[in-house]
Protein backbone atom coordinates (compact mmCIF):
# COMPACT_ATOMS: atom_id res chain seq x y z
CA UNK A 1 0.00 0.00 0.00
CA UNK A 2 1.39 3.39 -0.91
CA UNK A 3 1.79 5.92 1.88
CA UNK A 4 -0.78 8.66 1.95
CA UNK A 5 0.54 11.87 3.48
CA UNK A 6 -1.61 13.47 6.17
CA UNK A 7 -0.98 16.97 4.82
CA UNK A 8 -1.19 18.74 1.50
CA UNK A 9 2.02 19.27 -0.43
CA UNK A 10 2.00 23.06 -0.21
CA UNK A 11 2.53 23.04 3.59
CA UNK A 12 -0.53 25.23 4.20
CA UNK A 13 -2.95 24.82 7.05
CA UNK A 14 -6.56 24.19 6.11
CA UNK A 15 -8.00 27.65 5.58
CA UNK A 16 -11.67 26.95 4.95
CA UNK A 17 -14.27 24.80 6.64
CA UNK A 18 -14.31 22.43 3.66
CA UNK A 19 -10.50 22.06 3.75
CA UNK A 20 -10.61 21.40 7.50
CA UNK A 21 -13.44 18.90 7.09
CA UNK A 22 -11.43 17.10 4.37
CA UNK A 23 -8.35 17.08 6.63
CA UNK A 24 -10.34 15.45 9.45
CA UNK A 25 -11.74 12.84 7.02
CA UNK A 26 -8.24 12.12 5.75
CA UNK A 27 -6.87 11.64 9.27
CA UNK A 28 -9.77 9.28 9.98
CA UNK A 29 -8.87 7.19 6.91
CA UNK A 30 -5.30 6.65 8.12
CA UNK A 31 -6.49 4.65 11.13
CA UNK A 32 -8.25 1.94 9.08
CA UNK A 33 -5.93 0.16 8.66
CA UNK A 34 -3.29 1.85 10.77
CA UNK A 35 -0.94 3.80 8.50
CA UNK A 36 1.71 4.58 11.11
CA UNK A 37 4.12 6.37 8.81
CA UNK A 38 1.50 8.69 7.30
CA UNK A 39 -0.02 9.38 10.73
CA UNK A 40 3.36 10.32 12.20
CA UNK A 41 4.23 12.42 9.15
CA UNK A 42 1.14 14.52 9.83
CA UNK A 43 2.77 15.96 12.95
CA UNK A 44 5.52 18.56 13.25
CA UNK A 45 8.93 17.31 14.42
CA UNK A 46 8.49 19.28 17.67
CA UNK A 47 4.82 18.45 18.25
CA UNK A 48 3.30 18.40 21.73
CA UNK A 49 0.80 15.68 22.61
CA UNK A 50 -1.64 15.80 25.53
CA UNK A 51 -3.77 12.67 25.14
CA UNK A 52 -6.13 12.00 28.04
CA UNK A 53 -4.30 10.75 31.10
CA UNK A 54 -1.19 9.75 29.12
CA UNK A 55 1.75 11.89 30.30
CA UNK A 56 2.52 14.68 27.84
CA UNK A 57 5.01 13.67 25.17
CA UNK A 58 6.74 15.41 22.30
CA UNK A 59 8.11 14.77 18.86
CA UNK A 60 7.22 12.83 15.75
CA UNK A 61 9.20 9.75 16.84
CA UNK A 62 7.19 9.55 20.07
CA UNK A 63 3.93 10.00 18.13
CA UNK A 64 4.80 7.07 15.88
CA UNK A 65 5.67 4.90 18.90
CA UNK A 66 2.36 5.88 20.52
CA UNK A 67 0.37 4.88 17.43
CA UNK A 68 2.36 1.63 17.12
CA UNK A 69 1.54 0.73 20.74
CA UNK A 70 -2.14 1.56 20.23
CA UNK A 71 -2.39 -0.40 16.99
CA UNK A 72 -0.95 -3.47 18.74
CA UNK A 73 -3.64 -3.23 21.43
CA UNK A 74 -6.62 -2.24 19.27
CA UNK A 75 -7.53 -4.94 16.76
CA UNK A 76 -10.07 -4.20 14.01
CA UNK A 77 -10.13 -0.52 14.91
CA UNK A 78 -13.07 1.38 13.40
CA UNK A 79 -13.14 5.14 13.77
CA UNK A 80 -15.52 7.94 12.88
CA UNK A 81 -14.31 11.53 13.24
CA UNK A 82 -16.62 14.50 12.81
CA UNK A 83 -15.31 17.98 12.11
CA UNK A 84 -16.64 20.54 14.59
CA UNK A 85 -14.80 23.85 14.12
CA UNK A 86 -12.02 25.80 12.46
CA UNK A 87 -10.72 28.98 14.03
CA UNK A 88 -7.46 30.36 12.70
CA UNK A 89 -4.91 27.56 13.01
CA UNK A 90 -7.08 25.37 15.29
CA UNK A 91 -9.33 22.48 14.23
CA UNK A 92 -11.64 20.58 16.57
CA UNK A 93 -13.35 17.27 16.01
CA UNK A 94 -15.29 14.66 17.92
CA UNK A 95 -14.76 10.96 17.40
CA UNK A 96 -16.09 7.55 18.31
CA UNK A 97 -14.45 4.23 17.75
CA UNK A 98 -14.76 0.52 18.35
CA UNK A 99 -12.10 -2.16 18.55
CA UNK A 100 -11.24 -5.52 20.03
CA UNK A 101 -8.82 -5.40 22.94
CA UNK A 102 -5.85 -7.55 21.88
CA UNK A 103 -5.21 -8.81 25.41
CA UNK A 104 -8.71 -9.63 26.67
CA UNK A 105 -10.60 -10.03 23.40
CA UNK A 106 -13.31 -7.71 24.73
CA UNK A 107 -15.09 -5.40 22.31
CA UNK A 108 -14.40 -1.82 23.37
CA UNK A 109 -15.87 1.53 22.45
CA UNK A 110 -14.56 5.03 22.94
CA UNK A 111 -15.53 8.59 22.23
CA UNK A 112 -13.94 11.96 22.71
CA UNK A 113 -12.94 15.37 21.47
CA UNK A 114 -9.69 16.57 19.90
CA UNK A 115 -8.13 19.97 19.42
CA UNK A 116 -5.41 20.27 16.80
CA UNK A 117 -3.24 23.37 16.54
CA UNK A 118 -1.79 23.35 13.04
CA UNK A 119 1.53 24.64 11.71
CA UNK A 120 2.67 24.37 8.09
CA UNK A 121 -0.06 21.85 7.28
CA UNK A 122 0.83 19.54 10.18
CA UNK A 123 -0.46 19.06 13.70
CA UNK A 124 1.80 20.93 16.14
CA UNK A 125 -0.31 20.43 19.26
CA UNK A 126 -2.75 17.56 19.77
CA UNK A 127 -4.97 17.67 22.81
CA UNK A 128 -7.54 14.94 23.35
CA UNK A 129 -10.07 14.01 26.00
CA UNK A 130 -11.80 10.67 25.73
CA UNK A 131 -13.76 7.93 27.46
CA UNK A 132 -13.39 4.20 26.91
CA UNK A 133 -15.59 1.33 28.13
CA UNK A 134 -16.35 -2.24 27.21
CA UNK A 135 -18.95 -2.17 24.46
CA UNK A 136 -21.28 -4.41 26.48
CA UNK A 137 -21.27 -2.07 29.50
CA UNK A 138 -23.83 0.61 30.14
CA UNK A 139 -22.36 3.33 32.31
CA UNK A 140 -24.72 5.77 33.99
CA UNK A 141 -23.91 9.19 35.35
CA UNK A 142 -23.41 7.88 38.91
CA UNK A 143 -20.82 5.32 37.76
CA UNK A 144 -19.05 7.80 35.52
CA UNK A 145 -18.64 10.29 38.38
CA UNK A 146 -17.01 7.85 40.81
Amino acid sequence: MALQPLRKEENANPGTIEEARAFVRHVESLFMPWNLDALADGFTEDCIIRFGNVPEFRGRTAVRAFFAARSAKQRNYRLVKEFRSLMGDTITNIWNGTWEDAESGATMKGFGVEVWVMRDGRIAIWEAAFNVVRADQVVGVAEALR
